[in-house]
């Protein structure tokens, strides 16, 4: 059933290029495609309605929460519009009718708040007058573009104040798919608690889902049990920070600032603000100006670490909020070789940086990472 609401503000790097060029991603030379035939018509505000279909339940906390509070800023810059939204999309032939049904109600902006792949190509190729964004997504085409959140400097920084809590050395991190983002966190998330302790390990557990409380406390627990003494994750609930809780152990959250199921467990969250995005692309597909784009939300203005629970020492937070500081100055980049695989094989040289492009599909373990690689 699709959710309704009528009539009703909260920078962003843009990876992409200004209307009528190639999209070319900084640093790497990818090119990608751009809508040869210009910008998509402008609609009247009061005559358009934006689509949002998401992958959990809007009341998760988490990351669809977080869509939300998007789409109600949208909701408030631009009054006049409709928005609409499905929540806990299935990834099978169901999220393809669904987004056929926004078209069919006249969509002229569709967001897919998660990687949606084949389910939202085929409708996006025969809707060309529709303006599509898939979050996360790996395929842009004429009229659809990607957007994400440069997480990994976040998770970096968190992973100094877990590296520095920890006493067994051992984190744990509760996996939804072994997929970019998921590589990506769990390494930038040890990297960082290397800086503290050089032989801190992190053990991953997959429990193929985004939204699953009853799993993700489920690993938390068999986390523990591994003798792990600060979990991470990029679910959208707090099942493991409660474990955490209860266990007597640490834990780093994922959207939203979970603290209260957790006080003195939680040590922060890597925080996502899509309110500014959604009406910047709202208003350009309004003005007649969208054309499709290759968007990362950068570390400091769409996506930060959280403020620090109160169980974090302050000289730890002061050593983790000197290193952001320095992250946000470009002074410094953490994903700078030598760094190895899981299996001793250099993958990035030493004196190389790994590219914004190469951080976003991040698809191997470093070395002390375990639970992903086969």
């Amino acid at each position: 059933m699709i959710s309704t609401k009528s009539l009703s503000r909260r920078g962003f790097l843009n990876m992409g290029a200004a209307a009528g060029a190639s999209l070319i991603l900084p640093k790497t030379g990818v090119i990608r495609p751009a809508n040869a035939a210009g910008p998509l018509a402008p609609v009247v505000e009061a005559d358009a309605h934006i689509a949002f279909g998401h992958t959990g339940p809007t009341s998760d906390e988490g990351w669809t929460w977080a869509h939300d509070q998007g789409m109600k800023a949208v909701e408030a810059a631009f009054p006049a519009l409709r928005t609409s939204y499905v929540e806990s999309i299935p990834y099978s032939a169901d999220a393809t009718r669904i987004f056929r049904q926004f078209v069919a109600d006249d969509a002229c902006m569709v967001f897919a708040t998660s990687n949606y792949g084949d389910f939202l190509y085929d409708v996006a190729k025969r809707a060309p007058e529709v303006a599509f964004y898939e979050c996360d997504g790996r395929n842009p085409m004429d009229n659809l573009g990607t957007y994400y959140v440069a997480h990994w400097y976040p998770s970096y920084v968190a992973g100094i104040a877990a590296g520095a809590m920890s006493t067994t050395g051992k984190l744990g991190y509760v996996a939804s798919f072994p997929v970019p983002s998921v590589y990506s966190g769990t390494n930038a998330f040890l990297m960082g608690a290397r800086t503290i302790n050089p032989e801190a390990t992190l053990q991953s557990i997959v429990i193929n889902s985004w939204f699953d409380p009853q799993a993700a406390t489920q690993a938390g627990v068999a986390l523990i049990d591994a003798g792990c003494d600060v979990l991470f994750g990029i679910m959208d609930e707090a099942g493991y920070l409660q474990v955490a809780e209860e266990r007597g152990a640490k834990a780093v959250m994922w959207n939203t600032d979970l603290r209260r199921y957790g006080p003195n467990a939680y040590i922060s969250s890597i925080m996502v603000d899509f309110g500014p995005w959604y009406v910047e692309q709202v208003r350009r597909r309004l003005a007649g100006e969208w054309m499709p784009t290759y968007d990362l939300l950068p570390f400091g203005a769409g996506v930060d670490v959280d403020a620090w629970g109160d169980s974090v020492p302050a000289d730890v937070a002061a050593k983790a909020d000197a290193v952001k500081a320095t992250i946000l100055d470009g002074s410094f980049n953490p994903f700078m070789g030598e760094i190895k695989d899981s299996k001793g094989t250099i993958k990035v040289a030493a004196g190389q940086t790994m590219t914004e492009e190469e951080l976003y599909h991040w698809n191997w373990s470093i070395e002390g990472v375990s639970g992903l690689d086969n």
